[in-house]
C-alpha cells in the first residue's frame, strides 16, 4: 500500500533528472495541496497516511505528465497570479512572474483612488486585467485578445474572482486606426515577443504546451505588436495617461525609440528582480 511519504519519495526520485531538486520540492508541496490539503506541515505530519487507489492514481497520472515536459499548471488546470486564483489551460501562456511585477507596477502607480478606465490588449489568461480590476478602486477594465477561447478562461477567471471585467474580441494589428469611443487612462500589454530564432533557446515545456500565437513573433519584425499597440495607444489614450508593455529584454532599447518617435514622454524602462530589462512606461502627449 502505497503511504505519502511513498509517493513524496516517488516524485523526487522519478522527477530527478528532469527538475532541480528545489523545483521537485515544490511541485510535489503544490501538488499534495491541490489533492490531499495537506499543508507543508501535513506532509510531515501525515507521511504515514495510506491513500485510497483513486488518490494514488491521480498521483501516478500527474507524474507520467511531468515526466513528459507538461507543465503542472496546467495538469492541474490552475495557477495563483498576484495572490488570485486562475484557471489555465493550454490555450492560454502560464502567467509569469515578470507579469506579476509589471501589475505591481501598475497598481503602485495608480493608488490616488480615482476613476480610472484600463484597457489590457493580448489578455490571455485574463490575469493582468482580473488583478488591476481587483486591486485598483474605482478602476473600469476590459481586455481585448483575437483568440475566443483565450476569451472564455478569462471570463472564467473574472467569476471565479468575483470581479467584473469586459472581454473583448479584437485583433490589434488590424485596430491601430480604429478610435473608440471612450478615452483609456491605462493601456497595458504584455504581447508576443518572442523570436522564432530564439526558439532553440526555449524550454521544453514552454515549447511543447504553451500556445505559438501568444509566444512569437517573427525574426524580421520584432516590434510588429508594439507598434501597432503605440499607435492604438496615441489616439486611444488620454493625455498623460499611462502605457505599460511587458518586453522582451533584447529589445529594451529599441521599443524606448519606438515610443520616442512616436511622441510619447516620460518613458522609463524598468529591471525585474533578475535584473533584466522586461517591462517599460510612457505617457501619452499626443492630443
Amino acid at each position: 500500500m502505497e503511504s505519502v511519504g511513498k509517493v513524496i519519495k516517488s516524485f523526487k526520485h522519478e522527477l530527478a533528472d528532469i527538475y532541480p531538486s528545489t523545483e521537485i520540492k515544490s511541485i510535489t508541496e503544490i501538488v499534495m495541496e491541490h489533492y490531499l490539503k495537506l499543508s507543508k506541515t501535513g506532509l510531515i505530519s501525515q507521511a504515514d497516511n495510506i491513500l485510497t487507489d483513486s488518490e494514488i492514481r491521480n498521483f501516478e497520472n500527474v507524474l507520467n505528465r511531468l515526466k513528459n515536459n507538461e507543465p503542472l499548471q496546467y495538469i492541474l488546470g490552475e495557477t495563483y497570479f498576484y495572490d488570485l486564483k486562475f484557471n489555465v489551460k493550454p490555450e492560454v501562456l502560464i502567467p509569469r512572474q515578470e507579469t506579476e511585477e509589471l501589475v505591481d507596477w501598475i497598481i503602485k502607480d495608480n493608488q490616488k483612488n480615482i476613476p480610472l478606465n484600463i484597457v489590457d490588449i493580448g489578455t490571455g489568461s485574463g490575469c493582468i486585467a482580473v488583478a488591476l480590476a481587483a486591486n485598483i478602486k474605482n478602476a473600469v477594465v476590459s481586455a481585448y485578445d483575437v483568440s475566443i477561447e483565450a476569451l472564455k478562461i478569462a471570463k472564467s477567471n473574472a467569476e471565479l474572482n468575483q470581479i467584473n471585467v469586459q472581454f473583448i474580441e479584437k485583433d490589434i494589428l488590424r485596430s491601430t486606426n480604429l478610435i473608440e469611443n471612450q478615452q483609456f487612462d491605462i493601456i497595458v500589454s504584455n504581447p508576443p515577443y518572442v523570436l522564432e530564432k530564439e526558439k532553440n533557446l526555449m524550454a521544453k515545456n514552454v515549447l511543447e504546451f504553451e500556445p505559438e500565437l501568444a509566444l512569437f513573433v517573427k525574426d524580421d519584425d520584432p516590434l510588429l505588436f508594439f507598434k501597432a499597440i503605440a499607435d492604438y495607444s496615441a489616439i486611444n489614450l488620454k493625455e498623460g495617461g499611462y502605457l505599460y508593455f511587458e518586453i522582451n529584454e533584447a529589445y529594451g532599447k529599441p521599443i524606448e525609440n519606438l515610443l520616442k518617435d512616436k511622441g510619447f514622454k516620460n518613458i522609463e524602462l524598468r529591471k525585474d528582480l533578475n535584473g533584466r530589462n522586461r517591462m517599460i512606461r510612457a505617457t501619452n502627449n499626443m492630443h
